[in-house]
């Protein structure tokens, strides 16, 4: 595997800066993940600004972070899952419910649980989830949109 460079504001490439700056504006820093890719100004740019979209879908924090969560322990990205576990935290999301989604294990706010399923049915199913699972997705409070919003999510 090749070695990344992890680039700085001062020697990113021209296109990757104006993000760079953005998320060291946001954050206060500029997280390593941006750094790697900063390395192809389309990449950092497409991942923030779908980034910034998903914010939009209407989910709450917690409801996004939990989705971004189990997507990355679904995908067993142990960086990613220390990020969103940060990023879980930040969110509201109560340690017991972060500890759950790590550990594949039943959270104790079912509307959180089944976002948490659905998430981890549709990267394990590549996206062909049965009816009967997203019937219960939408009996626990979601709406047909939201089975987008977990789709727009897991591309994040």
């Amino acid at each position: 595997m090749p070695d990344y460079t992890l680039y700085e504001l001062e020697n990113a490439p021209e296109g990757s800066k104006p993000f760079m700056q953005a998320a060291k504006d946001k954050f206060g820093f500029v997280p390593n993940v941006l750094k790697i890719q900063a390395e192809a100004p389309a990449l950092i740019k497409g991942y923030l600004t779908l980034t910034g979209i998903f914010g939009e879908s209407g989910l709450s924090p917690a409801e996004q972070q939990t989705i971004l969560l189990s997507a990355s322990i679904a995908n067993e990205c142990h960086y990613c899952g220390a990020a969103h576990t940060m990023g879980a935290t930040m969110a509201g999301v109560s340690s017991e419910n972060v500890e759950a989604i790590r550990s594949g294990g039943a959270l104790s706010d079912p509307k959180l649980n089944a976002l948490s399923v659905l998430t981890k049915q549709v990267i394990k199913e590549r996206g062909w989830v049965k009816e009967a699972d997203q019937d219960a997705f939408l009996e626990a409070g979601y709406t047909k949109a939201d089975i987008m919003h977990v789709v727009l999510g897991i591309a994040v």
